[in-house]
């Protein structure tokens, strides 16, 4: 897989090693390679690269269970003995040839890894998996042998120049695709998302971000992306990366190239799953961000940070979505004393540089399930100038008493601080004109007192709510104060 320049994708829950183990051991193709390695013996014979010799061929299609006169048997077992071959399932020795210079068969017997099946972690089934993977996605990458066939008037052979095929920029092609299936996946949460159209995932290959509506071209290069999908995925299914609906073989006979992709206009959800659905399986998810962390794509999992200090933790979560940071910070705290982790926690949360606001945000959320035992870690702050705020919330929501009320410096200082970190996390998002509101409507003379708030994000927020308050005095008056507190800026 091709390390592309990505900003960092946003972490992944991924099953734990014994469950994928045993996903990956009922994988179709990798079960078969596995009966054929346990199969192999001394009457095996195999070609040059190692392959069944073509009698063969039924011999094992029979061992895989597949009837006598079942036509893609043989097909099965070839493909299943490649991946045996390439996983260090089977030991093959290449045949020699005899004295006349004729070649004689190879022989092929179990493989020393083959006992990591039974005797194995799960994590070296999973690096036999992976080796399969590899297998699987390098002769998916290549196009049917019938589409490279030279016309006879050409000569027999692949017609490589004709077809304009690459194999390096197939491989690409495929890895980007599955990337893409990748980043829609845990953008939705991770496994269990719904699946996604094929048109979608194609279109999402070859329309540029920039195009508002596509050209005729396009909408070509999109159908053939289409197919060409349709076909790679039917070979990826057996190996358990992907759950996958073909595009329905009636629909590509009544339809013209033009009319092959969808209308989203007219198609209601059935139509549109006829075109083709996918979705990353648990074991998909697992393979695809292996082969990402191999090219240098920072493609992080929950739990990651369960052994790291409060502060790798708080800057981490920090780009992570909501869900996604709540998921890390419950990990990590379930291997810590509470008292502890809290008052790591907030120290972690301390600073004036750009992200500290969103690390007191995340900092906050992770002791919103703390129960008491975290109070006196939180009373220890009450005077600190930054997080005193922080834990007199969090107090007064649990009724705590003798909690101090703050003066007008703090909630002033609060007030920015709590916007600031909103800003951070979703940006100019639809509920922060009504969280701002409510931060304003409390306090009277509230933007003639909070362009003098000591913070580094004081003018950048009232920018903000000058542009996106509710009301349209006070956003006048936000833009005023933000001129005032730029002004005073040495």
């Amino acid at each position: 897989m091709s390390a592309e320049p990505h900003p960092t994708l946003p972490p992944v829950r991924l099953h734990s090693d014994a469950e994928l183990a045993r996903d990956a051991l009922v994988a179709p193709l990798f079960a078969r390679a596995v009966r054929l390695a346990r199969w192999a013996g001394p009457d095996t014979r195999v070609g040059f690269g190692g392959e069944l010799a073509a009698e063969q061929l039924p011999r094992a299609a029979t061992a895989l269970g597949f009837d006598a006169a079942d036509p893609d048997g043989p097909t099965h077992a070839s493909q299943a003995w490649r991946v045996a071959v390439d996983t260090g399932l089977v030991d093959v020795t290449e045949p020699e040839e005899d004295e006349a210079g004729e070649p004689e068969h190879g022989a092929a017997e179990p493989g020393e890894d083959l006992a990591l099946i039974t005797g194995g972690a799960p994590a070296e089934v999973l690096d036999l998996w992976l080796a399969a993977l590899d297998t699987v996605l390098a002769d998916a990458a290549v196009p049917d042998p019938d589409d490279l066939v030279g016309e006879p008037e050409d000569g027999a052979g692949i017609d490589f120049d004709r077809l304009d095929w690459n194999p390096a920029r197939e491989a690409d092609f495929l890895d980007g695709v599955l990337a893409n299936l990748y980043l829609l996946t845990v953008a939705e949460g991770g496994v269990g998302q719904s699946p996604v159209p094929l048109p979608v995932l194609a279109a999402s290959m070859v329309v540029p971000d920039d195009m508002g509506e596509p050209t005729d071209a396009v909408l070509e290069q999109v159908s053939d992306a289409m197919m060409r999908l349709d076909d790679q995925f039917r070979q990826l299914e057996p190996i358990g990366l992907v759950e996958f609906r073909p595009v329905d073989e009636e629909l590509m006979a009544e339809a013209d190239d033009e009319e092959l992709l969808p209308d989203p206009a007219d198609a209601d959800e059935e139509d549109i799953a006829r075109y083709g659905m996918v979705r990353l399986t648990p074991l998909g998810l697992y393979g695809v961000r292996a082969r990402m962390l191999e090219a240098g794509v920072e493609a992080p999992a929950i739990g990651e940070l369960a052994d790291k200090g409060a502060d790798a933790l708080l800057d981490a979560v920090s780009r992570y979505p909501e869900h996604a940071a709540q998921a890390e910070i419950e990990q990590w705290l379930a291997g810590r004393e509470l008292p502890t982790a809290v008052a790591e926690l907030l120290d972690a949360a301390r600073g004036d540089d750009e992200g500290a606001p969103l690390r007191r945000l995340r900092c906050q959320q992770a002791l919103a399930p703390a129960g008491p035992e975290a109070e006196p870690a939180v009373r220890a702050v009450l005077d600190d100038p930054r997080l005193g705020g922080l834990a007199r919330v969090w107090l007064a929501e649990r009724g705590a008493k003798d909690v101090p009320a703050p003066d007008g410096a703090m909630v002033f200082w609060l007030t920015v601080d709590t916007i600031a970190a909103q800003l951070a996390a979703d940006g100019e998002a639809e509920e922060l004109p009504l969280l701002m509101r409510s931060l304003t409507g409390h306090h009277a003379g509230f933007f003639d007192e909070v362009w003098r708030v000591e913070h580094p994000a004081t003018a950048d927020v009232l920018e903000a709510m000058g542009r996106m308050h509710p009301d349209k005095k006070a956003a006048k008056e936000a833009r005023k104060a933000a001129f005032k507190a730029r002004s005073r800026r040495p």
